[in-house]
């Protein structure tokens, strides 16, 4: 179950409310543009218009990361694995994280990048990002990310993603999407990809979150959000 502190933590975020008190590189550049810019509570809605501001913030994050020292040469490529959907995926040198190059392509803006990352560590803390900088790769503006290298053990099932998600406030609204209503959180493509399990406990390695209106949403009015 989501405890109470956690809950006041997503509220900030799903309200576009400065974070106080934390200095991680994710929070610092996610209060950098919420300065200058309001979370979105349209799931995906004119996602082509807002190419513009997506522009702007990438060159904004360009800047912070010149004025920072943000910029950073990880990973080595001989140590490359795999490609994602939303991301090139690397072995660190420790051989116990990967180090994930995402270019925020499921997300209208940086500022939704970065939220959904700070909604992850929230909710899924065992495999909390930790974001390292940015770098450019043909003109083209990658977030930098360790994450724990997770050993998967058995097939998850389905049923168990569910559960636990179920748990912890979330309901199954198509195939493995997921709303929270309350918090104003939708979940997507929570499937045996983007989750592992070992030694019967799940990892949530990959995670798609939006943010939405909370407590307005019901299945009967889904219309009112656009997948």
């Amino acid at each position: 179950m989501i405890q109470d502190d956690t809950r006041k933590k997503i509220e900030n975020i799903v309200s576009g409310i400065i974070i106080e008190g934390q200095t991680d590189t994710c929070t610092t550049i996610r209060n950098f543009l919420c300065r200058r810019f309001a979370t979105s509570t349209t799931v995906k809605d004119d996602f082509e218009s807002r190419t513009r501001i997506k522009k702007e913030q990438d060159l904004l994050i360009q800047g912070y990361c010149t004025e920072h020292s943000l910029w950073t040469d990880e990973p080595p490529a001989e140590l490359y694995l795999t490609r994602g959907g939303e991301a090139k995926i690397y072995l660190h040198t420790d051989r116990l994280h990967v180090i994930k190059l995402n270019d925020a392509i499921y997300y209208a803006t940086w500022f939704e990048f970065l939220n959904s990352i700070l909604l992850h560590n929230l909710i899924f803390d065992n495999t909390a990002y930790e974001l390292l900088g940015f770098r450019l790769e043909d003109d083209n503006l990658f977030a930098v990310l360790k994450q724990l290298f997770v050993y998967s053990d058995a097939q998850v099932e389905i049923n168990d993603i569910r559960k636990f998600l179920g748990f912890n406030g979330f309901e199954n609204n198509r195939r493995n999407d997921y709303i929270h209503k309350e918090l104003g959180l939708i979940l997507e493509d929570m499937h045996d990809e983007n989750v592992l399990v070992n030694s019967e406990t799940l990892f949530f390695i990959d995670s798609v979150f939006y943010t939405i209106a909370p407590l307005i949403y019901t299945y009967e009015k889904s219309e009112h959000f656009t997948y």
